[in-house]
């Protein structure tokens, strides 16, 4: 994303961009202050010391490798990465409570920087939020199991070109189904597909990373459920467990904001019913009625839609904010709108 000039004068050179993205941690060390740092050279070779000043105006940088050492300033034609080794630690939320972690299912991508030099490799990782500035571009690589930011710099003479992966959410977006026959392919599907594990269910809907399934894994043990782990550790909350649950056994998953509702299958259940048990009818397939749940795991309620599906149910996962929407107003079933999507036709 652009970012303005960081430095127009030396009081406020050490200013580096803020995580982009809304994460609360500690004050960044003041201007001014030697801070642990790590430089490689466009050759790759890599030094540990301290950054005394950082200038992206000029394209240089003072260093030095110890502090009874000289200072050198080195200038970023000659760099390839310049990396500030203590990373930003996460605050608690609430005085007690453990580090926000960072949020990495929602921000976090692979990059891939190319190298601007015929021969060299290329520079990859994963990266919380960027910010592209003129001198060059700012990344953000989680740390400490999640709860800190290390921050780096990549001069724009170093690479010819930048690319980024999608986001585990972005990934999970892809999931929901929003129109009538990717559903009907969905519910075919089901019929025949396993159930998978929680964890693929997990890292398939977004709500975790790779790295974090491992270690639930590992604290979870022979002992303690994967689920329970996970909310125990704050990294998915009880409703996203839920949600991970119904995916696990296979149930299609859609997005109301986009999903087109069929008369006819509010026709099959009255407006009062679907309210009392909070479930919106969908489309008819075939003789079954497909009907929205947010927890496909309310057998109960399920059961008591019977006598209105004689023909059976075939219940999907829904979020329950959308379906409260679609409830709150009964014209799906008084026919004032016939031709757009469920949210829609609740919000007037």
């Amino acid at each position: 994303m652009p970012f303005p000039p960081l430095c127009l004068d030396a009081q406020d050179r050490w200013q580096w961009p803020a995580p982009p993205f809304p994460w609360k941690h500690e004050p960044a060390p003041a201007n001014g202050v030697a801070q642990p740092a790590r430089v490689e050279s466009s050759s790759g070779a890599a030094v540990e010391g301290e950054l005394l000043d950082f200038d992206p105006v000029a394209g240089h940088l003072d260093f030095r490798t110890a502090a009874d050492r000289p200072t050198v300033r080195l200038r970023f034609s000659g760099l390839r990465r310049l990396t500030l080794t203590r990373p930003l630690t996460g605050l608690p939320p609430v005085p007690g409570a453990r580090p926000g972690r960072v949020p990495v299912a929602a921000h976090e991508r692979e990059f891939t920087l190319h190298a601007a030099t015929p021969g060299r490799a290329a520079l990859s990782g994963r990266t919380v939020g960027r910010v592209e500035a003129e001198a060059g571009l700012y990344l953000f690589e989680a740390v400490d199991e999640e709860a800190g930011l290390q921050r780096s710099f990549v001069p724009r003479s170093a690479y010819a070109r930048a690319d980024f992966g999608p986001t585990a959410r972005e990934t999970a977006a892809q999931l929901w189904i929003s129109d009538r026959a990717a559903l009907e392919q969905a519910l075919a599907r089901q019929r025949q597909m396993p159930v998978k594990p929680l964890g693929q269910a997990l890292l398939a809907l977004g709500l975790l990373t790779p790295s974090q399934l491992e270690r639930a894994l590992a604290a979870a043990g022979d002992e303690k459920p994967l689920g329970q782990s996970l909310v125990s550790m704050g990294l998915i909350s009880a409703t996203e467990l839920q949600a991970a649950l119904a995916y696990k056994m296979g149930y299609p998953m859609v997005d109301l904001m986009r999903f087109v509702v069929d008369p006819a299958a509010a026709a099959r259940l009255p407006w009062q019913v679907a309210e009392r048990y909070r479930i919106l009818p969908l489309m008819m397939e075939g003789e079954r009625l497909v009907v929205a749940i947010d927890s496909p795991s309310r057998e109960a309620d399920l059961r008591a839609m019977a006598f209105y599906a004689p023909g059976g149910l075939a219940p999907v996962l829904a979020p329950g904010y959308q379906i409260a929407l679609a409830l709150r107003s009964n014209d799906l079933w008084t026919g004032a709108v016939r031709d757009h999507p469920a949210s829609v036709r609740t919000t007037g």
